[in-house]
């Protein structure tokens, strides 16, 4: 599994870094991205720790522990200027808290975070097909997501993806050990978001390609 959407005790989520990495190594993960919540208010106490930690990981443990953050919650017009701060501060994965329909997002975050060019928009709710061409345009890889909740859009996801040409990754969007999952169970949420067999290779084709881009990155 290549899960590049989680979180940690930095954020909302129930376990140190060093837990839901060993965790997902036990699950038989690859990849792991811990992508705490964010605004402009914790970038420069979150993105460094977690880091600093994935480093220490990396050297110990047969994964690839990469550090992000995940957007949340922010106004539209400031993706921009955030996202590059994030770049800066050495978040190797930057996800986008998108339109889920779950939570009182504000309007037009899925379009400013594609024009600002994050890597995975995630859980991006009814994404219209105008947003899902400029994901596609832009390199925005969309989120099918494991979540409850959030996942009551992934059919519709999956359909834009597919009328537009916009990559797909599946994700857990990870609070608690429990939400990690197997390579099994996301192959069978992507059948059941409508894909065929071959989309579901493409979209495990598409993590190991960004998981791939983030790791040499953080390795600069």
């Amino acid at each position: 599994m290549i899960d590049l959407h989680t979180h940690s005790l930095f954020s909302d989520g129930a376990l140190v870094p060093s837990e839901l990495v060993r965790r997902a190594v036990m699950k038989g993960y690859e990849v792991i991205a811990i992508t705490d919540h964010a605004d402009a208010s914790n970038l420069d106490f979150t993105i460094p720790r977690v880091a600093a930690a994935c480093k220490e990981l990396n050297r110990r443990w047969k994964i690839t522990a990469l550090p992000g953050i995940e957007l949340t919650h922010i106004p539209p017009e400031t993706f921009a200027e955030l996202t590059d701060r994030a770049r800066s501060l050495g978040a190797a994965i930057i996800v986008a808290h998108g339109e889920t329909l779950v939570e009182p997002v504000h309007p037009g975050t899925n379009r400013a975070a594609i024009e600002a060019k994050v890597d995975i928009l995630a859980h991006p709710g009814l994404i219209t097909k105008d947003e899902a061409m400029l994901a596609a345009k832009n390199g925005v890889y969309l989120e099918i997501t494991t979540r409850k909740g959030h996942s009551l859009s992934n059919g519709h996801v999956a359909k834009m993806a597919g009328d537009t040409g916009a990559k797909l990754v599946i994700d857990t969007d990870t609070h608690e050990p429990g939400d990690l999952v197997t390579d099994e169970l996301a192959q069978n949420i992507l059948l059941g978001a409508g894909l065929s067999r071959g989309q579901v290779e493409a979209v495990f084709k598409n993590s190991r390609e960004l998981a791939g881009k983030a790791a040499a990155a953080f390795k600069k």
